[in-house]
Order: C-alpha cells, then sequence, then structure tokens
C-alpha cells in the first residue's frame, strides 16, 4: 500500500523547488488552479471529485494524493470517491477502445494506394 499522506507532504517539498525556481509561470499555474475550483454552476466538491477521475485516468500518484486530500475536506463522502473511481475506470476503458479503433484505421490507410496528385 501507498502511504498517500506521505507522497502529498513529500511532492510540497519538491513543488517548492519548481515554485522558487520558476515562479511566474507557478503563479500562472495557481492562479489557473484557482480559477478552475471556483465554485461557479460546479461546487468546489464536484470539481474535485472530476479532478480525482483524471488523476486516475492519467494514473498521477501525487495528483490522487492531492486531490483525495481536497475532495474530502470539499465534504466529499467515501460513497462519491466509489462513483467517481468507478466512472474514471469506465473512461480508461472506454477512451482506449475508441483510440484502439483509429490505430487500426490509421493502420488500414497507410496500407492504400496514395491517391494521385
Amino acid at each position: 500500500m501507498k502511504d498517500w499522506q506521505k507522497i502529498a507532504a513529500d511532492m510540497t517539498v519538491l513543488l517548492k523547488e519548481v515554485r522558487t525556481g520558476a515562479p511566474d509561470a507557478m503563479k500562472g499555474f495557481s492562479a489557473l488552479a484557482a480559477g478552475a475550483l471556483k465554485p461557479g454552476v460546479l461546487d468546489t466538491k464536484t470539481k474535485e471529485l472530476i479532478a480525482m477521475a483524471i488523476s486516475v485516468t492519467v494514473r498521477c500518484d501525487p495528483c490522487i494524493a492531492f486531490h483525495a486530500k481536497a475532495a474530502r475536506a470539499a465534504g466529499a463522502s467515501r460513497e462519491e470517491i466509489m462513483e467517481t473511481v468507478a466512472t474514471a475506470i469506465y473512461m480508461g476503458a472506454g477512451p482506449a477502445y475508441m483510440y484502439a479503433a483509429q490505430a487500426v484505421e490509421a493502420f488500414d490507410q497507410f496500407g492504400e494506394t496514395p491517391a494521385a496528385e
């Protein structure tokens, strides 16, 4: 098992290096995050659940740690997390299926005779 609290703590230290080394870019990133998570039509909890699903599908351990902590702080329940990860599992497999069909199509097209120019 992974120690998710340690992952978050360790990454916080590492990310500080990036923040101090590239302060302008990181200020922009922080503004982007704040704007994306600001409550609007969707509340912050829903947005954190979306971020958790994306974290699962892109397989980002630190992202999972940070968004699990933030989802809990935003009031998410374990049941909501379970539905979120179920959707992430579906979307992780579904897009692979769609891209598999496109990969076959691309392969087939490279076997076709080129059109006369």
